[in-house]
């Protein structure tokens, strides 16, 4: 009852018309954003975090919010008209979404992503609210120990799984860490990695770091490999469902849920995993097979509300833990930092207003999703007709003046650009960025646990697994270096099994590792459509 009540105080908050109107502002900025291919709501959060310094901090997250569930549904839209991606989360709605709207079903395609992406949503959000404060009295019961272990499995986790290199991800996470070290020891007061700058010593601004890797980086990776032939987007009626379609459709949408938000609150779960599994468990459920792989409307429905559900679970550990599971949850943290606010488990006791407000306005933003996207639809796809070169240069410009406006100096700009190139070096080498976000925002934190811990102990090691949920954590982490040498020496054991992996994959579609040899997105659990393959993600086809 408690829980319910605090509740009803976010939605007191959520529902005055200030806003409101940031929560529409948020919804319709994601919207267009996720549309956009090769834009996602991390860069769009990354770049109005600056502009964000003169509100209010409740007004400010909600708006956030709206940005990150309007990104996740506006990539749907890009992958049925376009069969291009605009998330990596989306890769899955391309298969039979694109095929539906070739024969002459976009409209069917478009509603039942915009009512599977409100369903799981709202369904996601329930969740939020009645596991988070669970959550939350668990972790406020850890001690440091406890709590330094749940950030190196954080830190292992989010990295081990990324991309087709463990070692490219460490050597990202290493990235994060050390940048994260840059400024004065808190403790010992000695200047670290400062090279003698004095406007180093407080450390770089989080901002800047996240504006320059996100923004600056994909926009220099995107101008490189810019092709300046149109796009042909398949035109858009009204989008409607008629009775068989609903009938196809509210089953998937349940089954989607129940794989999108367990996935988005594990650490490294992400929304990637969870649309895949949707897509094959709806393909072997469905009376009919034979339409996967020719624009089956539950090969759309199932993926799409897996994805916005594992956006309701991402919030999970980032409001109860302080942990964040992606690219966006990872820049909404960073944004609690820039308003002096202590991520974590005390959030709920310090912030109430402010938490509850946000999980409300959750609820808000999906009903405005689905009132906003079902009669926009023809006009995000006339959105994709934007120049190239127009929308890049505008990501640059915003960077440079939000960058600028966070401590008013000119050498932000100078460490905009150095970072942008880094950024850059990342995507040309393929280096995830996601770690090195991670590793920025967690490294302090897991050094001041780890300091923690060491005191506690009087500097004996051993003080770092003295706690038994530290000690089975260790073992979890432990697994998941290990998996992939597990992984090899089962295979090598068991032998392969050619019929019965041809069984599972699903019909080729263009522009994915399910259609060699054109190669393109990779159906591989990435991060954030920021970190790999940028390149042929927002690849133009004629």
């Amino acid at each position: 009852m408690e829980t319910f009540d605090l509740l009803m105080q976010g939605f007191s908050t959520a529902a005055t018309p200030l806003n409101l109107l940031y929560a529409f502002i948020g919804v319709l900025l994601g919207t267009a954003v996720g549309v956009l291919p090769g834009i996602g709501p991390a860069m769009a959060v990354a770049l109005l975090l600056p502009v964000t310094y003169g509100l209010e901090p409740t007004s400010a997250f909600i708006m956030f919010a709206g940005i990150y569930y309007g990104g996740m549904y506006g990539g749907s839209t890009t992958s049925i008209l376009l069969n291009t991606p605009g998330e990596s989360a989306t890769v899955i709605t391309a298969i039979e979404g694109h095929r539906m709207a070739k024969a002459g079903r976009a409209a069917q395609a478009l509603a039942t992503a915009a009512i599977g992406s409100f369903v799981a949503g709202t369904i996601g959000t329930a969740l939020l609210v009645t596991f988070t404060p669970m959550v939350v009295d668990f972790a406020v019961s850890l001690g440091a120990p406890s709590y330094l272990a749940i950030m190196v499995l954080a830190l292992l986790a989010v990295t081990a799984v990324l991309g087709s290199s463990k070692l490219r991800g460490f050597a990202s996470l290493g990235l994060g860490l050390a940048i994260g070290l840059v400024g004065l020891d808190k403790v010992t007061g000695q200047q670290r990695l400062v090279f003698g700058q004095p406007l180093l010593v407080d450390g770089l601004d989080i901002v800047v770091v996240a504006v320059a890797i996100f923004a600056v980086g994909e926009a220099l990776w995107i101008a490189a490999h810019l092709r300046r032939k149109p796009l042909s987007t398949i035109p858009v009626g009204r989008p409607w469902m008629g009775k068989q379609d609903w009938k196809r459709s509210w089953k998937p949408w349940l089954r989607g849920t129940a794989y999108g938000y367990p996935f988005g609150a594990l650490p490294a779960g992400g929304a990637e995993v969870p649309t895949f599994l949707s897509y094959v468990t709806e393909k072997k459920l469905s009376k009919h097979p034979e339409e996967f792989g020719h624009g089956a409307i539950e090969g759309v429905a199932g993926p799409e509300a897996a994805n916005n559900a594992a956006a309701a679970g991402t919030l999970t550990p980032m409001l109860a833990l302080g942990l964040p599971t992606n690219a966006t949850a990872a820049v909404m943290l960073a944004a609690f930092v820039q308003y002096g606010i202590q991520p974590g488990p005390l959030l709920f006791d310090n912030e109430p207003e402010l938490v509850w407000a946000l999980i409300a306005s959750l609820f808000i933003g999906n009903t405005l999703l689905l009132l906003i996207n079902l009669p926009l639809a023809p006009v995000w796809a006339k959105l994709l007709q934007l120049p190239r070169p127009y929308l890049y240069a505008g990501i640059l410009f915003f960077a440079t003046l939000g960058a600028y406006a966070v401590n008013l100096q000119a050498f932000d700009l100078v460490i905009l650009l150095v970072l942008g190139l880094l950024g850059f070096a990342m995507r040309r080498y393929g280096l995830p960025v996601l770690p090195l976000i991670i590793g920025v925002i967690l490294g302090p934190r897991a050094e001041e646990q780890l300091r923690k811990a060491l005191q506690l102990s009087g500097g004996d090691v051993s003080g770092l697994w003295s706690e038994p949920i530290a000690v089975g954590v260790y073992i979890v982490a432990a697994l998941v270096l290990a998996w992939p040498l597990l992984a090899f020496v089962l295979r090598k054991t068991r032998g392969p099994r050619p019929e019965t992996a041809a069984a599972d994959q699903p019909a080729a579609v263009p522009g994915t590792d399910l259609d060699a040899p054109a190669g393109g997105q990779n159906l591989r659990p990435v991060a954030s459509p920021q970190d790999e393959h940028v390149d042929e993600r927002i690849k133009e086809r004629p």
